[in-house]
C-alpha cells in the first residue's frame, strides 16, 4: 500500500503531514533528511520518499495561482 502526503510543517521532532484521510504526525527521523515543508512524500515498502518532480509541479501551480490572485485574475484551474 502506498500513502501520499504533503509535509504541512515541522513541530520539533515531528512532521505534520496532510493525507487524504486528514492530518497526521510522524517522527521527523522517518523522513529523508532533505525533506522540507511543502514536499510531496510517499510511504511505500516501509519507508518515506520525496517526489521532487511532483513537488515542483505543485509549487509552480501554487505560484501561478498566487500570481493570478494578486493580479486580479481568475482562480479557476
Amino acid at each position: 500500500m502506498t500513502v501520499r502526503a504533503v509535509i504541512d510543517r515541522f513541530e520539533g521532532e515531528y512532521a505534520v503531514l496532510e493525507t487524504e484521510g486528514g492530518m497526521t504526525e510522524i517522527h521527523r527521523a522517518h523522513l529523508p533528511g532533505a525533506a522540507r515543508e511543502g514536499d510531496i512524500v510517499y510511504y511505500s515498502c516501509g519507508g518515506w520518499s520525496v517526489d521532487r518532480e511532483e513537488t515542483e509541479k505543485l509549487r509552480r501551480k501554487n505560484s501561478e495561482r498566487l500570481n493570478r490572485l494578486f493580479s486580479g485574475g481568475e482562480m479557476n484551474d
